[in-house]
């Protein structure tokens, strides 16, 4: 039970942060997000996606660098899904 409340709390923290978050005009990137950018937004994609069927947030960025931040994003996405499976297996 403890650690359903701590994985209930990640996300809902995952989720705040997530909402904060504003899709920048493509002037404000001089190259695009790169690699780190991809891996952070790989890291919000779950909370994004739920947030997203309310709000105009994406998962994505456009433009972008291209497979760098493609790369960082595959990166990113399953690491969320491997603490979420962690806290829930107890592992």
């Amino acid at each position: 039970m403890k650690r359903m409340l701590i994985a209930v709390g990640l996300l809902a923290a995952c989720a705040v942060l997530a909402g904060c978050a504003h899709q920048p005009s493509p002037d404000y990137y001089v190259t695009g997000p790169g690699f780190w950018m991809g891996l952070v937004h790989g890291f919000v994609a779950l909370p994004s996606v739920v947030i997203g069927f309310f709000t105009d947030v994406r998962i994505y960025a456009f433009p972008n660098v291209g497979w760098r931040y493609d790369l960082g994003f595959l990166i990113g996405s399953p690491m969320t899904w491997g603490w979420i499976a962690m806290f829930m297996t107890g592992k």
